[in-house]
């Protein structure tokens, strides 16, 4: 996004730089200045306003690669885990909830290690997001039929 808008808006771009160093203190002149100069090299200008507009360094994000692939490995283990009870032969849903609920608990608290709040709030949060998402599907299930007739 910023890459766009660096090549449609430069002017436009060059003062929104300015203004994030007034707001640091320094003087107007100096400001515009700095980004007029700064503004000269287009990759340096993209990183620059990544690093003050959005709080990333586009030279420091993960590879698309190991995104997809961790995404793809989450969203298999996350399928698997309901599953897994009824492949081990149960015939209630309990066992599939449980290990359903434990696995969305698990996943709430290890992404809490990224973020600033605590493991087990992050896995309550995790936990009780899915259990509202598991009580809606039951309920629009219970709402339509689901006696296939």
């Amino acid at each position: 996004m910023e890459r766009l808008e660096l090549a449609r808006h430069p002017r436009a771009e060059e003062r929104e730089l300015a203004e994030v160093y007034e707001a640091r203190g320094v003087d107007p002149e100096t400001a515009a200045e700095v980004a007029r100069q700064l503004s000269r090299n287009p990759e340096g200008a993209l990183e620059i306003h990544a690093r003050e507009e959005l709080g990333v360094a586009p030279g420091e994000l993960p590879s698309p690669l190991l995104a997809a692939g961790s995404s793809f490995l989450s969203f298999a283990i996350g399928a698997v885990l309901p599953v897994l009870p009824y492949l081990l032969g149960a015939t209630s849903l309990w066992p599939a909830a449980v290990i359903a609920g434990a696995g969305l608990f698990a996943a709430g608290a290890l992404v809490s290690r990224v973020t600033t709040r605590a493991w087990w709030f992050g896995g309550l949060r995790q936990f009780a997001f899915g259990a509202a998402a598991a009580a809606i599907t039951y309920g629009v299930g219970a709402l339509i039929g689901t006696n296939g007739a």
